[in-house]
């Protein structure tokens, strides 16, 4: 089977529309049982687009082995003007629900895209400048991955972080295949996360009977049975139905 490669097709469109960066996002952990959620957002700038091409090998990350994501995971952050990935806790996720978690993983991760590249919030209101365009306002399109804007909802809520320029949000269903800053929000966020479920789950004993290093927190037959026989742990979703029943 021929998969499509992603392209900077609409990433050059919001170019054209005046956005001076454009932030490429996609989700990984929604389904899990255990573990954080975490929004992955790669970023680039649109003066890069003329001569900036799709990197080799990059691709929907559920596509790619776990093996090629690992070998992707630093040419991908060197490609990106900047990267970065937000999380929020599975005690935050039981407390707002997935959606609003993920609006604010997101905009935590844009957040700290925005200070690596220099913007910061105005100090009196007003919009946020960046140093390196001499003091011009920068505009920020962002390209979500699936049909919901969930970024723009969780804006300006009690939990969001300050963050520097609020981004243009458009939505593109099964960004992660069409899309490359989303492609590369995807590898980078998924290699993220995994990651951390196998330093988790190697690094505390009480935490090997659910096999997270196998499963990352989702919900394999041997994870259920574990909570089953164990319980959850501090770092289960408990508001899911964690057995399965």
């Amino acid at each position: 089977m021929v998969h499509e490669s992603p392209t900077l097709e609409l990433e050059r469109e919001l170019a054209a529309q005046g956005y001076g960066l454009i932030v490429g996002f996609d989700e990984v952990g929604r389904g899990a049982l255990a573990g954080p959620v975490m929004v992955g957002a790669a970023a680039v700038r649109a003066c890069d687009l003329p001569e900036l091409a799709v990197p080799d090998g990059v691709a929907d990350s559920k596509m790619l082995t776990e093996r090629r994501r690992e070998t992707l995971f630093e040419p991908l952050q060197a490609w990106c003007a900047a990267s970065a990935v937000g999380q929020a806790s599975n005690s935050e996720i039981d407390e707002w629900g997935i959606s609003h978690a993920l609006g604010i993983a997101a905009l935590r991760a844009l957040n700290a895209v925005e200070r690596q590249l220099g913007l910061m919030p105005p100090a009196g209101g007003g919009r946020a400048v960046s140093p390196a365009r001499d003091a011009a306002t920068m505009r920020v399109g962002a390209i979500l991955d699936g049909p919901n804007d969930y970024i723009t909802k969780a804006l300006d809520t009690f939990d969001a972080p300050d963050v520097p320029v609020p981004a243009h949000v458009v939505t593109q269903v099964k960004g992660d295949r069409h899309c490359a800053t989303v492609a590369a929000a995807a590898v980078i966020a998924k290699v993220t996360r995994d990651r951390l479920m196998v330093d988790i789950a190697r690094g505390n004993p009480r935490y090997a009977p659910y096999e997270w290093d196998r499963n990352k927190g989702y919900g394999s037959a041997a994870h259920r049975r574990a909570i089953a026989e164990l319980g959850p742990t501090p770092l289960h979703r408990t508001s899911w139905h964690l057995t399965g029943e």
